[in-house]
């Protein structure tokens, strides 16, 4: 008889736990529906999504890994939209072997598709004055860069992922 009660009260807790547990994860899908800004990422995190790297991913779409600093490694992407959101640390600038400058917001978007990213939201470059990017394009050797006109940059310069230099205003 104990031995009954002890499978009957093992399922029932073993049931119950379940049940809570699974519960805990519906409440982390609303809070990771309803948080905005950088600390979604962290919410996929905690519930064990794994997300590839950043540079993985722009690689997957064609363009170079160097386009953002190296410790903008948390992002979400929208597979169904192409919507792209990249969380940097700071404020911060990227100078570029041909002498180019990005400049970066903390939250950098965009929508994603092979090849480009455009709509660009966080992100400027200087052409005498600082100028909003509004996409890059990748096609071969080439990297299009549009803030008001497009600039033909080589795409070389691009490949190196490096550290970013903090600065104050954006």
């Amino acid at each position: 008889m104990d031995q009954v009660l002890n499978k009957v009260g093992t399922y029932w807790v073993g049931h119950k736990a379940e049940k809570q547990l699974s519960s805990v994860g519906d409440e982390i899908d609303q809070i990771s529906n309803t948080i905005e800004g950088g600390t979604k990422w962290l919410v996929n995190k905690i519930k064990g999504t794994i997300q590839k790297p950043l540079a993985e991913v722009l690689k997957e779409y064609e363009l170079p890994i160097g386009i953002f600093p190296r410790d903008a490694t948390n992002y979400e992407l929208e597979e169904q939209t192409g919507k792209l959101t990249v969380f940097i640390p700071r404020i911060c600038e990227l100078g570029f072997k041909d002498s180019s400058v990005l400049r970066f917001f903390t939250t950098v978007s965009g929508h994603l598709e092979k090849g480009k990213l455009s709509d660009i939201e966080g992100m400027k470059t200087k052409v005498i004055i600082w100028i909003k990017v509004s996409s890059i394009t990748s096609d071969g050797s080439k990297l299009y860069v549009t803030a008001g006109i497009t600039k033909t940059r080589s795409r070389d310069a691009y490949e190196v992922s490096t550290d970013a230099v903090a600065v104050d205003k954006f």
